[in-house]
């Protein structure tokens, strides 16, 4: 089982012509295995997934799997609100290695909880790799209700859940319900602490982009019981993660990361830059944290 702090890697662009920069692509996930980042996440909400072509969406999952080298595992994003589409995204990570597949609920579409399941088995009888359900129905106006998210737990190949509700009632329901072997993590990182505390096994994250060691720290207490050095650790991310989200995801993030030197920044449209406003509250986020 996959566990601990899970990054929902940025997608590093380059300035000049918004072509994928291998380079720093190489050197965030270099990164990440040296500060404590337990697994990756390639081509989420927070690697631009909309805007990345089939080929490139598979290339990137495939240089994950290439550099990390079997060091932590590469959770690929494959999810889209055709089932067709989904399937042969998950075939296609399943062939370039990836250790498992994150699929958000269909977007748009706004099926019923019905078609949600028959969509989910549709994927899980097709390709036989472990699958992740996640649920984020902010950005997707689809809401998987706890009992469809575990009447698909039963399925052997579907192995967890990305709650990004924030619900953390909702979660409990939910690590309640299914056995040890599905895993229920958090994609909110302000609750994600305590959702781990109630059961869960760790947090796809947005502010471990920028605050990876911390990130695993505060993971790895409240994985240990250790609520109060969790709690801690918590309190100190709390500003960061407040301005990962001051704007709509990933623009906080990827001007973020680029402060610390490690990609230019670039984002695709309809994504635009972060306002200069703005540009100054996360630089005093990351500044009271001692990260630049």
């Amino acid at each position: 089982m996959i566990t601990g702090s899970i990054v929902a890697l940025v997608t590093p662009m380059k300035p000049d012509n918004l072509d994928l920069d291998w380079d720093a692509l190489d050197r965030l996930v270099e990164w990440h295995i040296e500060q404590g980042t337990h697994a990756l996440v390639a081509v989420g909400t927070t690697g631009e997934s909309a805007t990345l072509s089939v080929d490139e969406h598979s290339r990137v999952i495939k240089a994950f799997v290439e550099v990390s080298n079997g060091r932590i595992p590469v959770i690929a994003g494959t999810g889209a609100n055709c089932t067709q589409e989904a399937i042969e995204l998950t075939k296609a990570a399943q062939k370039v290695g990836a250790d498992a597949c994150l699929l958000v609920t269909p977007y748009y579409n706004k099926p019923t909880q019905e078609g949600l399941y028959q969509h989910y088995k549709a994927v899980a009888e097709a390709v036989d790799i472990d699958q992740i359900l996640y649920n984020v129905p902010g950005r997707t106006a689809c809401d998987m209700q706890a009992e469809t998210a575990i009447k698909l737990s039963h399925i052997d190949n579907i192995v967890g859940i990305k709650e990004a509700t924030g619900d953390l009632q909702r979660a409990a329901e939910i690590i309640k319900a299914t056995d040890d072997q599905f895993a229920v993590y958090s994609g909110d990182d302000h609750s994600a602490r305590e959702l781990i505390l109630l059961g869960g096994q760790g947090d796809i994250s947005v502010t471990a982009n920028v605050a990876p060691k911390l990130m695993s720290e505060m993971c790895a207490a409240a994985l240990a019981g250790d609520a109060e050095k969790a709690l801690s650790i918590d309190k100190k991310l709390l500003p960061l993660h407040d301005a990962m989200f001051i704007e709509s995801n990933p623009i906080p993030v990827k001007w973020a990361v680029s402060q610390l030197g490690l990609i230019g920044g670039a984002l695709r449209l309809p994504m635009t830059q972060l306002t200069d406003a703005n540009q100054v509250k996360v630089k005093q986020a990351m500044q009271d944290l001692s990260l630049i």
